[in-house]
């Protein structure tokens, strides 16, 4: 009974110890894949480049009156030199600024520039999401962050991120409508940052910022939107004109009910009305008078009925009327 237990317990060991194996492996080979080639790692100099060294350092040294001019180099405080040894890296990796020492014939250098680059995206033409084609251009701020890999892990920085800020103009714009291409230029441009940041990390470069310029639309687009944008300001010129009118008519009825329920009111408006009219320059004297004899005189010039009195005959039998003498 024990025999089937140590069988299935030496195939749980074995496949232990299999795996145990296999992680090594695993983790070194995914280490080897993992990013950009290793640059503090140096490798050693074999036998003949060392003998190149010795022989360059040699001839450095007795020659130095000479070799000096050759040997001392000068780099900027903006600047840095990354130096080349038998075209391996040199330990210690940048130099500068200030003085530096190569050894002639064994040693070259590479200078970066570590200011602030500044370079406009020519016009792309874009389709919109919505099916609208407009030209797009854009300006892009970048500067070197890491001198070795801008050197080592790619050829030419500055040409590389250009061409990749074009893409990345043509890639961000396409998903977005025209509404957002007007609207949201800065979430455009942070979205482009992030972008190009993220691409060139590897690269040694930093970008800085990027925005968005111009966004050009075609004529008939142009035209269309300003006869859409004339309507709209139209419209609303036209709901101000109405509330204006019924604020009015509303201040109007309030002010007759207040006029109509108190006669002071009238009065007061009328003295108004006459210090307006006498504002003015002209010959017309007016005399203002109280509105109660106002009253009273339109009370009088109304018609009042006749009276007649019981015995009273109007125009008698066979009376005629005289004609009126001239």
């Amino acid at each position: 009974m024990t025999e089937p237990h140590s069988v299935e317990g030496l195939e749980m060991a074995e496949h232990k110890a299999s795996e145990s194996q296999s992680r090594p492996q695993e983790a070194s080979t995914s280490v080897k894949i993992e990013g950009p080639m290793s640059l503090d790692s140096a490798q050693a100099p074999t036998g003949f480049s060392s003998f190149l060294i010795f022989i360059s350092k040699l001839l450095t040294w007795v020659l130095f009156p000479f070799t000096v001019f050759f040997s001392v180099k000068i780099v900027q405080q903006y600047e840095r030199a990354v130096i080349f040894r038998l075209g391996r890296l040199l330990e210690g990796g940048e130099k500068g600024p200030g003085l530096f020492f190569i050894y002639p014939c064994i040693d070259t250098y590479v200078k970066v520039d570590l200011r602030v680059v500044s370079f406009s995206v020519p016009p792309q033409e874009i389709l919109s999401k919505d099916s609208v084609t407009v030209n797009v251009d854009a300006v892009v701020y970048f500067r070197i962050c890491n001198t070795i890999a801008s050197i080592v892990n790619i050829e030419n920085a500055n040409g590389s991120t250009r061409l990749l800020a074009q893409t990345t103009l043509r890639n961000v714009l396409g998903t977005k409508t025209l509404a957002e291409m007007l609207s949201h230029r800065e979430q455009i441009s942070a979205e482009m940052q992030r972008t190009l940041d993220e691409a060139t990390e590897h690269w040694g470069v930093k970008v800085e910022r990027v925005e968005v310029k111009d966004i050009r639309l075609p004529h008939s687009m142009q035209r269309a939107m300003a006869a859409e944008a004339e309507a709209n300001r139209e419209a609303k010129a036209k709901v101000i004109a109405a509330d204006g009118e019924r604020l009015a008519s509303e201040s109007l009825r309030t002010a007759a009910t207040v006029l109509s329920e108190t006669p002071a009111a009238l009065q007061l408006r009328y003295l108004q009305t006459l210090n307006t009219i006498s504002a003015e320059h002209n010959s017309t004297i007016i005399f203002p008078l109280p509105m109660e004899l106002l009253g009273g005189f339109m009370s009088r010039s109304q018609p009042q009925p006749l009276v007649q009195s019981p015995g009273f005959i109007q125009n008698p039998p066979g009376y005629e009327a005289l004609p009126q003498q001239m």
